[in-house]
């Protein structure tokens, strides 16, 4: 330092290359009072000095690329020792590392002047082979003082903590988009090994609990240290899948005292760094697993409960094969990171398994467990319910006897899928079940469901909010569809009335479709619209084909012309028999699974002839009693019924003398044989009679209640001309 009083000028600045004690250029200046001179003579040597032991990777390189100086911690780093490393390049030292690149960018830097800061590679180097590890390197070139290049200085960083948190939140970023998109258990697990395999581990091998695939809550409490557990998904990086010994379905075995056994009963994960059979005991103790290890190559494990809102749902178990690094506690975390998000999205799959379970056996109990006997039509029903994640739908059909040997066929839907609508489409079949056992015409039964849908909403209304107005409240049944077809073997007539729901499809005996011209009808629990219904003469032999909209695409939708000219389409040929007929149209029309339920009813009509049905005409005259008697003791004896002749004589003489005391107009007298045979008395007036029980002091009353006894079934059908009243006796089956 300059004592104060120098006289030199303070702006005369030394020439540093005139003495090399000086200090480079802008490196040091006077320093603060009380303080020593920096830099301090012999500059160059302290330089040196302090450049190499900077924490830092530090190299100079000359034109030619060849390294003429290197700091220790580039040597420590790079495991090649200072004097081998002087005048070598990079590409003679480093065969792990993307020299190649690396070299590239320094010719660039040399020729151009520009620095390249912050370049990222991975790579191994000789102080740790095999172990991949990332580094950030800035490049400047090195002039002299005339400004002649010198070379290339690179500064390195490892930066592999930083690149390898970078890597797992990628890897966990990744794993939240593709872990948990269906509600299938299955395939969520399947979903957790393919989301960690490359990225973290070279096989993955997902177990669950057996419980858990049939949607089933474990128990809870401490887990059994050999739970039952089942292979549910596994991923391996090289496709012989050597790694496992239980393929997927199968029972996975768990090891007594193994990191999986720990896993399961403590709730904790396991790492074995090292996955040596000699010793790891509970290893050791199974030869075939044992034999593996060393066969493959398995040398590091990890395993992880799989736990979701405290219930052990599983384990899973991570692998290295070919990568050489060994599984670490950041991999560990990472790992539990993949299965806590894949266990929430399991014990989601598994409540809708068991909700979706729960639903679909309400369905199955809801639905016809059989079709019911008669000879009006032979029929065939099919229902594909949606796939899971639509859920349970509403879809329904129903063949159901009615009087005077007619049947009805029927379709509905419900708005909506899961264990509401499998419920309220319940509600809606009993209450067509109900309707139809009062001889209601179709439009007139559909007037009757809509006002019963609209009670329905009412009561949700109520039930939800006593405020609120049943208009405002979503309920399954508001909308529904539905179509009711009453089909008439004596006269071979159909009639159809439908509530928003896709038309029929006719084949007639010729092999024609049609699909007739049937008012629509509005949704049910609209209200205040009318029903209108059609009647068609159908041949025998024709059939009748109802079904749910998800078959021709309407809910999907899709042009239901589209779907209704595939439809005619796959009923060509309608010879067949009805199960092929059914067959060939799931087939044309029906995805696997639907989006949507189906429901398909075909019918084929049959017709009786005169040889089951006879007719009389009687004049109201109490002594026409009498001769109905002989009438129908003809017609059973005919008939080779003769021991159905008292029971059915009793019937027809209370029926008709019931006509004549209360009735008025024309009375007729119809038998129809069929399965059963059915007493019907008709007459003008649509007065019902009813059912009494008489006292011992009473002269009448009691013509219906025999009836009741006697008949299987009895009752009153209106029709546009009066009423007709009708009782159903068993025949023995034939020898």
């Amino acid at each position: 330092m300059h004592p104060p009083d120098d006289d030199r000028d303070p702006r005369e600045t030394p020439d540093p290359r005139a003495d090399d004690t000086a200090a480079p250029e802008g490196f040091g200046g006077p320093s603060a009072p009380g303080l020593p001179e920096w830099p301090p003579p012999t500059t160059a040597s302290l330089l040196h000095h302090l450049l190499d032991q900077a924490p830092i990777g530090i190299c100079m390189t000359d034109t030619e690329l060849r390294c003429v100086w290197v700091n220790e911690a580039l040597v420590r780093s790079g495991g090649v020792p200072r004097e081998e490393r002087l005048g070598k390049r990079l590409t003679e030292l480093f065969p792990d590392l993307p020299t190649a690149e690396i070299e590239g960018v320094m010719r660039r830097v040399l020729a151009t002047g520009v620095p390249e800061i912050d370049r990222e590679y991975q790579g191994s180097t000789h102080a740790a082979p095999g172990t991949l590890r990332a580094y950030s390197t800035s490049f400047f070139r090195v002039d002299g003082p005339d400004g002649t290049p010198l070379g290339v200085s690179y500064i390195v960083v490892d930066v592999t903590d930083r690149w390898r948190a970078q890597q797992r939140l990628g890897l966990l970023s990744d794993a939240a988009r593709h872990i948990g998109t269906t509600l299938d258990v299955a395939t969520t697990a399947q979903e957790l090994a393919d989301a960690a395999v490359p990225a973290l581990a070279d096989f993955v091998a997902v177990d669950l609990l057996e419980d858990v695939l049939h949607g089933i809550e474990p128990a809870p409490g401490p887990m059994q240290e050999d739970p039952l557990l089942r292979r549910v998904g596994q991923r391996s990086t090289q496709d012989d899948m050597r790694e496992t010994i239980a393929q997927i379905g199968e029972h996975a075995r768990v090891f007594p005292n193994s990191p999986a056994a720990h896993a399961i009963v403590d709730g904790k994960a396991m790492l074995e760094a090292v996955l040596d059979p000699d010793a790891l005991p509970w290893l050791a103790s199974d030869k075939t697993a044992s034999e593996r290890v060393r066969e493959i190559g398995l040398h590091t494990m990890m395993v992880v409960p799989i736990r979701a809102r405290g219930t052990m749902l599983g384990v899973a178990h991570f692998f290295r094969r070919h990568t050489p690094n060994p599984f670490e506690p950041d991999d560990l975390i990472l790992a539990e990171e993949f299965v806590s998000r894949a266990a929430v999205s399991i014990d989601n799959a598994r409540r809708f398994t068991k909700e979706h379970a729960a639903a679909l056996a309400l369905q199955r109990s809801l639905l016809p467990h059989g079709l019911p006997v008669q000879s009006a039509v032979e029929v065939t029903s099919r229902y594909l319910p949606a796939n899971d994640r639509a859920g349970v739908g509403g879809d329904w059909f129903d063949v159901i006897p009615l009087s005077g040997a007619r049947v009805a066929l029927v379709v509905g839907d419900v708005v909506g899928h899961g264990a509401h609508a499998a419920a309220t489409m319940g509600r809606l079949r009993a209450s067509v079940h109900t309707l139809a056992d009062l001889d209601m015409p179709p439009d007139e039964l559909l007037a009757h469901l809509d006002d019963i849908v609209m009670r329905f909403v009412d009561e949700e209304a109520r039930g939800t909010d006593p405020d609120a107005d049943a208009g405002e409240v979503s309920t399954a049944a508001l909308g529904a569809s539905c179509l009711y077809a009453a089909y008439d073997p004596v006269t071979r007539r159909c009639t159809m009335a439908r509530a928003g729901h896709p038309p029929p499809a006719i084949v007639h005996p010729d092999g024609s479709v049609e699909f007739p011209d049937l008012p629509a009808g509005p949704p049910l629990g609209l209200g205040g619209l009318p029903f209108e219904s059609a009647e068609f003469e159908l041949p025998e032999g024709t059939l009748i084909v109802l079904y749910t909209d998800g078959l021709v695409g309407g809910s999907r939708g899709a042009d239901i012309d589209q779907g209704l000219d595939r439809l005619r389409g796959a009923l060509a040929d309608a010879d067949r028999p009805l199960d092929e007929i059914s067959h060939a149209i799931l087939a044309t029309l029906a995805d696997r699974p639907p989006t949507d339920d189906i429901a398909l009813l075909v019918a084929r009509t049959h017709a009786l002839d005169a040889t089951h049905v006879v007719t009389w005409d009687l004049p109201a005259d109490p002594a026409v009693v009498s001769d109905a008697r002989a009438l129908v003791d003809r017609q059973l004896s005919e008939w080779d019924l003769d021991d159905a002749a008292f029971t059915t004589e009793l019937v027809v003489s209370e029926l008709v003398t019931n006509a004549i005391r209360y009735a008025a107009g024309p009375i007729t007298l119809r038998l129809i044989r069929d399965t059963n045979l059915i007493c019907e008395v008709s007459d003008g007036t649509a007065t019902s009679p009813r059912l009494r029980h008489a006292r011992t002091t009473d002269e009448g009353g009691r013509g219906l209640f025999l009836v009741s006894q006697f008949a299987q079934r009895w009752g009153t059908r209106y029709t546009a001309d009066g009423k007709t009243i009708w009782a159903e006796q068993p025949l023995a089956p034939p020898e």
